[in-house]
């Protein structure tokens, strides 16, 4: 079990290692790695999530109960860790939902889909993708209205959401995913030339993305609250897979349904939490650390997980 444990996630956390050597030691530069991780979030994964959309079967993929699962135990953590940095770290309402949002937002893209790819099979995780098609707009959306009725600066919440529609239809990965839906829902087909090249480049998405992530972390620095940072990590990386193993349970969730949904809530938060804490300029220091601190932690969460389900 040990070995099955370590040849899952060993190769996931070894390219993101060299990425920040890589980076750390100047064998790249920063602009460097910016430019792979343009090519990996502009071009590449959203061929991925386009190739993964474009093909699921949309009756089954969407199971209520996976996601009520996953997004019920993201929501109770997102609650819990904006609760322990007001009330046991003393933050200001803005800036509580700003560093709780580490609790709502997984890595899902990054880490999770090669995790759950390794772990379970490529052809298997057309649950994982319907999750991750709708966490970016989920997540942003709970973040962006608590903010918005906390804080008492700044634009309206219509303004901001304005700004947020907006925001969604030009992100990358939104259109990947929803070009993907616009060809399942159309059944139509596609030439073979489009389906090779989307498909050179989803095989290319995870390997960058993932040295890229490496190279990006080196930025970040785990010197800001590392006790209120240690405590949102344990409730992202802990809590909200009990939490989805718990709802599984009362929903009858079938088992290995059940330990796809609990490996991706195990998930570290990913850099949208640094970057949501820097969109409203609150608690970015607390965030930095909590994105470097949760993902070193990770490696050994993850194991956990897999050790209790796999």
């Amino acid at each position: 079990m040990f070995f099955q444990i370590l040849n899952i996630i060993a190769p996931i956390f070894l390219v993101i290692a060299v990425g920040y050597v890589a980076v750390y030691r100047k064998l790249l530069t920063n602009d460097m790695v910016d430019g792979l991780m343009k090519f990996a979030l502009l071009f590449a994964v959203p061929c991925l999530l386009f190739n993964a959309t474009s093909t699921m079967d949309l009756n089954t993929a969407y199971d209520w109960r996976l996601m009520l699962a996953f997004y019920g135990g993201s929501t109770i953590s997102f609650i819990l860790a904006s609760l322990i940095a007001r009330k046991v770290f003393n933050r200001p309402p803005g800036e509580a939902v700003a560093v709780g949002f580490g609790g709502l937002f997984s890595n899902l893209v990054l880490i999770g889909l090669p995790i759950s790819e390794r772990a379970w099979g490529a052809e298997q995780i057309t649950p994982v993708y319907a999750i991750v098609s709708l966490h970016a707009p989920y997540c942003y959306l709970i973040g962006i209205t608590t903010m918005e009725l906390l804080r008492s600066d700044g634009r309206s919440l219509f303004n901001t959401a304005q700004v947020v529609v907006k925001s969604m239809f030009r992100n990358s990965l939104m259109i990947g995913i929803g070009l993907g839906f616009m060809v399942n829902f159309s059944g139509l087909t596609l030439p073979e030339t489009i389906t090779d090249a989307t498909a050179l480049f989803a095989r290319a998405a995870l390997p960058a993305a993932l040295f890229g992530l490496g190279g990006i972390l080196v930025r970040y620095k785990m010197s800001d609250s590392l006790a209120e940072a240690g405590s949102i990590s344990i409730i992202s990386l802990f809590i909200h897979p009990a939490l989805a193993w718990m709802i599984c349970q009362l929903l009858g969730v079938e088992d290995h349904l059940m330990r796809m949904v609990v490996l991706v809530a195990a998930m570290a938060p990913g850099l949208n939490a640094y970057l949501f804490a820097t969109l409203y300029q609150r608690g970015q220091g607390t965030a930095a650390s909590l994105v470097l601190l949760a993902t070193v932690m990770s490696v050994f969460s993850v194991s956990f997980w897999l050790w209790l389900i796999y």
